[in-house]
């Protein structure tokens, strides 16, 4: 009897030795199906290539869960060529559409300017003043536009050099300055002595400031604080009552305009964010107690 038993309880172990090995086996084969596919995942996302998933594992639902990410990873490529398509598709578009109309604007501005000298009533002269600035604030506006396809044109290579990011700072402010002041806006800077140099396009740099400036003169509630700090953060602050979290959330959106600003393409801020992004930087916006805060990073 006590024989038996032992037999038994030999062939038991044996049998769980048996079982733990082809478990062990199992799990080792799946864990490096795993691997195998997460380092196929990494090379087709980097590569964005058209390659498919294979696994050496003869795993039934190994190679039912490579064929369903196989599926899933030609389904997103396909929604990403028609994302890649249809941007181009409205960068050409914005293109077309700003040179068509700069034409007729350039030739009613030059008939405006003739108008000037010929004789006419007062009635008549008001009409054509209010004529005038619709038509300014349309070239403006189609300006804007131009450049902001200019911005988001792939080919468009902007030479990077040493810039000092104070210069460029306190240059846009003086451009400014008059239409800052014009408006009430009372400015204060804090500006580090320090020079600080970094390798990037001056215009592109330049035309963010601008951008940010034509933002302040939007929203403010008649101030603005800017700060230029090591390593290199500049801030624009300002009373902005009339915003809500929920618009500065969205200030970065390509033509998302705020109710009030009917003249905005909802672009300057786009162009902003764009440059800042091919400059290697980072730009942010913050309301805290009715207060804008937009802060770049390079």
């Amino acid at each position: 009897m006590a024989w038996t038993v032992c037999t038994v309880l030999a062939v038991v172990c044996v049998v769980l030795v048996v079982v733990c090995t082809v478990m062990g086996i199992k799990i080792y084969l799946l864990r490096k199906s795993c691997d195998e596919m997460l380092q196929k995942l990494d090379l087709i996302i980097a590569d964005d290539t058209n390659a498919v998933m294979r696994i050496s594992s003869d795993d039934r639902k190994m190679k039912r869960f490579a064929e369903q990410l196989n599926k899933k990873l030609k389904k997103i490529r396909k929604e990403q060529l028609r994302y890649i398509n249809g941007d181009k598709e409205l960068k050409n578009a914005i293109t077309n559409i700003s040179h068509d109309l700069r034409t007729p604007l350039t030739a009613i501005m030059g008939y405006l300017d003739l108008m000037e000298n010929v004789e006419k009533s007062e009635k008549l002269r008001q009409y054509l003043a209010i004529i005038r600035g619709r038509a300014e604030s349309m070239k403006d506006l189609t300006e804007e536009l131009f450049r902001y396809s200019v911005v988001l044109c792939a080919d468009a290579e902007k030479a990077a050099s040493e810039t000092v990011v104070n210069k460029v700072l306190e240059d846009s402010l003086m451009s400014f300055y008059a239409a800052l002041s014009e408006k009430g806006i009372a400015v204060s800077v804090d500006m580090t002595e320090q020079k600080i140099v970094r390798t990037l396009n001056a215009d592109s740099l330049s035309r963010v400031f601008a951008n940010l400036f034509n933002n302040a003169l939007k929203y403010s509630d008649g101030d603005l604080d800017i700060t230029l700090s090591e390593p290199c953060v500049i801030t624009f602050s300002n009373q902005a009552s009339q915003l809500t979290v929920t618009q500065v959330e969205r200030l970065f959106d390509r033509f998302y305009t705020v109710e009030m600003a009917r003249s905005s393409t909802g672009l300057g801020l786009s162009i902003a964010r764009t440059l800042i992004e091919q400059m290697g930087g980072t730009i942010s916006a913050g309301l805290e107690d009715e207060r804008l805060t937009i802060t770049i990073r390079l």
